[in-house]
């Protein structure tokens, strides 16, 4: 299936992970692709996958905390192939200090939908995927047992990510209507836990894999490529009538 043939996508986040994924299925699907990441060399390593692979991308070093950076990334996008019809803000990382993780996870993904939303409309339309978690949608489970005396430095990280997380959704749905007639669909995917260089705290620790594969009504983390195949088709043709929706990719984890 070739769904995105003409097509042009940038993808922040896409050095690793969910990003690199997304990129990879959106080229296989013919879209040409910018692989954009803060860490130039894992973009560049993407990009060389994908050209590899007989596809279309390039790498562009872009830290999503830079309002201005995020709006110069559209330019360089149409500059390199012509025009831009979806953004895939994806970029993020894991709950660390409140400035750092809102910065990144719910400033970042501001920027590029303020912005990324008013390019489009601009141009006649197009489409925003967020990637979004299920860390907004419901609270997170803490590891620890009920015995566990919290403190505000351990309180920071997993709070700084929810709330990021929940901001995400929000946004998501507050863009989706202001552009609704704009002809600019957005949408957001909101994953479970997931297999990538992440979470790999969590893989290397057998107790703390099984702690949270059980998190999971289907009993395992997902994959990068899971959650690219559901952002694909949001940004594809067929999902002409859907913006504003929050997608669970979650193994069932808000399903309980």
């Amino acid at each position: 299936m070739r769904r995105f043939v003409d097509h042009v996508a940038l993808i922040t986040g896409a050095a690793s992970g969910i990003g690199r994924a997304m990129a990879v299925r959106l080229a296989h699907e013919g879209a040409a692709v910018v692989c954009a990441d803060r860490n130039l060399e894992g973009a560049e390593s993407a990009s060389r996958e994908i050209v590899e692979r007989q596809g279309k991308a390039v790498a562009l070093q872009l830290d999503v905390t830079d309002e201005e950076a995020v709006k110069e990334s559209f330019s360089f996008v149409e500059e390199q192939f012509g025009r831009l019809n979806t953004i895939f803000n994806n970029a993020g990382i894991g709950g660390q200090s409140w400035k750092l993780t809102t910065s990144v996870n719910l400033s970042g993904v501001f920027y590029g939908l303020s912005h990324g939303a008013h390019y489009l409309a601009s141009r006649g339309g197009g489409s925003i995927v967020n990637t979004a978690s299920i860390a907004g949608l419901v609270a997170l489970l803490p590891v620890e047992d009920h015995k566990t005396v919290r403190t505000p430095e351990l309180n920071e990280g997993i709070s700084s990510y929810v709330a990021a997380k929940h901001g995400v959704v929000g946004l998501t749905k507050q863009f989706a209507v202001m552009y609704a007639k704009q002809n600019v669909r957005i949408n957001a995917i909101a994953p479970g836990y997931i297999a990538t260089p992440l979470t790999s705290v969590i893989q290397q620790n057998d107790a703390l894999m099984k702690f949270h594969e059980q998190l999971h009504p289907m009993g395992r983390m997902g994959t990068a490529e899971e959650i690219a195949g559901v952002a694909a088709f949001l940004a594809s043709a067929d999902a002409s009538f859907i913006t504003g929706a929050i997608i669970p990719v979650d193994g069932g984890y808000t399903a309980r």
